[in-house]
């Protein structure tokens, strides 16, 4: 028997794990500055080959689940002394700026839940003047553009079907409705009212650090909620670059409706943690429920088939919605070709900002 140290002998798929991630803490500022930031850390997707493999056994994790159990931790109250360290970490782990909150005692939010909604101060995101389209939420520009067919990129060279996403159009619920039924016109085509005009597009990330509500990007009447029901998938890039048609896959809440220029559509996409959506001028929303099962749909109409028949109207800048703790929007308009976007992709947004004009 040998007198030396012990050295207990790790697989190589652990060694590799366990090298990448010293390599990280020291390549990045120091632990002691992000001291929470171990549990944002999974494997690197790429120690799991071939790569769909990777993307199957991702998808075979029980996020729903996971993420309602999430949200009963978010809505545990803590006690008023623990309130201020808790928060504390979680601001100087992802850079929250509480200087803009409405409200910037920290004792004042009972449950993470509700530190996560904070509301922001009424000066805090000034309405551009010069754009018709605004932010309508805090993050980072992932893709944007005119949308030339039925295939839409999710990111640059990663695409998802906008049939798919939207849903299909049936006798019972014409989700998106158009002027143009022509059934030989593709399912882009047939969103469009008019021959002269485009369809664009606009995906926001939200990250765990930014303000999670988001806001009307114009003025516009929505007349159709749809509700679908999925997977609950990381949205961020690194994943989306991966995953195809991952807007399609995760539970979502599509807004459709008209603006001034035709068709426009708001969609609040759903992620891992990010299990409740919320809609302020919808009570019945529920989305993540425990009965649901992924694949589903299911409509509400605020306002009948023809544009003049009524829908909530919404103003630019007005708040929607919420998301518990971060997620993505994608917009998609219609609008004269003339229409030219002021931002770029991978450009950090905050709501209010221009995002184009015509």
């Amino acid at each position: 028997m040998s007198n030396g140290p012990i050295r207990l002998q790790l697989p190589y798929l652990a060694r590799r794990h366990l090298s990448v991630l010293r390599a990280r803490v020291r390549g990045s500022a120091p632990w002691c500055r992000r001291p929470i930031a171990f549990i944002c850390y999974f494997p690197p997707v790429r120690t799991l080959r071939p790569p769909a493999n990777r993307v199957a056994l991702y998808r075979s994790f029980p996020t729903r689940l996971l993420s309602r159990a999430w949200g009963r931790v978010n809505d545990v109250e803590l006690p008023a002394w623990l309130r201020k360290p808790v928060y504390s970490l979680y601001i100087r782990t992802f850079g929250v700026n509480m200087q803009e909150a409405a409200v910037e005692d920290l004792r004042h939010y009972r449950n993470l839940g509700e530190f996560f909604r904070r509301g922001l101060k009424e000066s805090a995101r000034p309405l551009c003047s010069a754009s018709c389209l605004v932010c309508p939420a805090d993050g980072r520009i992932v893709h944007l553009g005119r949308v030339l067919s039925s295939e839409v990129e999710q990111v640059k060279g990663v695409t998802y079907s906008l049939e798919h996403f939207l849903g299909p159009r049936d006798g019972r619920s014409d989700a998106f409705a158009a002027t143009r039924a022509d059934s030989s016109l593709s399912f882009r085509d047939r969103l469009l009212t008019s021959h002269d005009n485009e369809l664009f597009h606009v995906v926001v990330y939200l990250a765990p650090g930014d303000y999670h509500r988001f806001h009307s990007p114009a003025d516009w009447t929505v007349a159709l909620r749809r509700h679908f029901t999925g997977s609950l998938l990381s949205v961020s890039p690194g994943v989306a670059g991966r995953v195809k048609e991952l807007f399609c896959l995760n539970e979502r809440v599509a807004l459709s409706g008209r603006w001034r220029h035709g068709f426009f559509s708001f969609t609040a996409v759903g992620a891992t943690n990010v299990g409740s959506i919320r809609i302020y001028f919808d009570q019945e929303l529920q989305t993540n429920a425990p009965h649901d099962k992924k694949g589903r749909f299911h409509d509400l109409r605020y306002a009948g088939a023809e544009p003049a028949e009524g829908g909530v109207a919404l103003q630019r800048g007005e708040a929607v919605g919420e998301f518990n703790l971060g997620s993505t929007v994608v917009v998609l308009f219609e609008a004269p070709k003339s229409f030219a976007f002021s931002v770029k992709p991978g450009q950090t947004v905050r709501v209010g900002e221009g995002l184009g004009s015509l």
